[in-house]
């Protein structure tokens, strides 16, 4: 998984330490929404049974792929 050094630094937060690789990756290729910013990033999130049913929002550079941020989003609705 390719990621920015934000991410890597992001990472080390205690309220984002938890997030699994596996979820980020299921989100990537798996997600139950997609907005494209106007910066070209995308955001995608889908829903993580292991963590209560919990939106994941990944967001990703232009390539589709660098993951730039991962979080738990408490303002996502469906």
């Amino acid at each position: 998984m390719k990621v920015t050094r934000y991410f890597e630094a992001t990472r080390q937060r205690p309220d984002r330490s938890a997030i699994q690789d596996e979820w980020i990756q299921r989100v990537v290729r798996h997600p139950t929404a997609e907005v494209v910013q106007s910066d070209g990033r995308i955001r995608r999130w889908a829903p993580i049974v292991e963590a209560e049913g919990r939106y994941l929002r990944v967001v990703l550079l232009d390539d589709g792929e660098t993951v730039h941020n991962a979080f738990f989003d408490r303002g996502f609705t469906p």
